[in-house]
């Protein structure tokens, strides 16, 4: 195994170890800004550092197994054996996907977008199947996740929405599913019971506080304010405290609704609306990513990256990478990991 080597866990682990030894010293708690950044820090150190060191523990005991049945054969310790080297190689293969996400910005929560595309009701209905199913991925995988916003559909399913990630890796493993995401089954809004393809597209983008770019917020922004739906008590239909935020230079346009402050959903949109323009600049240097952000097309025919077919077989299948399964009910309850990891896999192919 080359973890070690691959992450630097000598490194990490003495940086580890100074980022306890700061907490420890007197006054720290008292610095809130200090204490958010080194915590936060910490947390993202641990999550290397820890599964390695595990790792290690595990590989010598199982080492201390081997020797065992060279001195003596035993059945059972045998057995206990295979099962341990299984999933031993499992969290191997987990953690040399860790070393796959080196992105400066792979390690942070991300905004979570969901839009319906061509399809009409249809579409919409397909929208909050996906959500659905990136809510069961994202509680299967331990990430914390916060409606901001949630436009219904007309007849059925949701237009849009806006999710904030929290979690180990969330914008380095998310940022996979961006793009748009293909539903061939037969349409439960057709009388005739035809054959409907639907479009929806997932956008994600990282959370980043510390963003160098200039905005003209009177000038280059429109805010629009208009009364929140949804949870939240009669509060949000008596107040217009959900703010819309619409780029004039780009026509990137965020929203928020979750709060019931109009002052706290005008900080986090202004925080998602940086973090869109970020990326618009990181495009300007990339051209794959400038074609995902910059010039993201239609939702819509021969913009698929992945496609879920219902009717007349049943299959999902990426167009990306190829990986494909049988097992659309799995898929669609959140069993995705193995097409990000596809993809993963894809980019650093491609890097090297």
């Amino acid at each position: 195994m080359q973890s070690g080597t691959l992450f630097d866990i000598e490194g990490k682990s003495a940086e580890l170890d100074a980022l306890k030894r700061e907490m420890a010293a007197p006054k720290f708690w008292d610095d809130t800004d200090r204490v958010q950044q080194i915590t936060g820090r910490l947390k993202k150190v641990k999550a290397l550092v820890d599964p390695v060191r595990q790792l290690g523990v595990r590989i010598g005991d199982a080492q201390a197994m081997i020797e065992l049945l060279e001195e003596e054969e035993d059945a059972e310790t045998r057995q206990e054996l295979e099962t341990e080297l299984t999933t031993l190689q499992a969290e191997v293969n987990r953690i040399e996907l860790l070393t796959l996400l080196s992105g400066p910005n792979d390690g942070r929560d991300c905004y979570f977008n969901i839009q319906a595309g061509t399809g009409g009701a249809d579409a919409q209905d397909w929208a909050e199947m996906l959500m659905r199913m990136y809510l069961r991925y994202f509680e299967r995988s331990g990430y914390g996740v916060e409606q901001l916003s949630k436009k219904d559909g007309e007849e059925a399913g949701i237009q849009s929405t806006s999710l904030l990630v929290k979690g180990s890796y969330a914008y380095g493993y998310l940022s996979c599913e961006t793009g748009v995401h293909r539903l061939v089954r037969i349409s439960p809004f057709n009388a005739q019971s035809k054959r409907q393809t639907s479009f929806a597209s997932v956008d994600v983008q990282p959370v980043i506080d510390d963003i160098q770019i200039e905005v003209d917020w009177d000038a280059d922004v429109r805010e629009d304010t208009y009364r929140a739906s949804g949870a939240g008590g009669q509060h949000v239909n008596k107040t217009s405290s959900a703010v819309r935020l619409t780029h004039l230079l780009t026509g990137i346009v965020v929203q928020c609704q979750n709060e019931r402050s109009q002052h706290k959903n005008r900080a986090r949109a202004r925080k998602m609306l940086m973090a869109k323009l970020y990326l618009m600049e990181e495009a300007k240097r990339d051209a794959e990513l400038a074609k995902s952000y910059g010039d993201k097309g239609q939702i819509g025919w021969g913009n698929a990256i992945r496609n879920y077919f219902l009717y007349p077989e049943q299959r999902v299948k990426d167009g990306r990478t190829g990986h494909v399964t049988s097992n659309t009910d799995g898929v669609l309850d959140g069993d995705i990991q193995n097409f990000i990891n596809a993809e993963l896999q894809r980019r650093a192919a491609e890097r090297h």
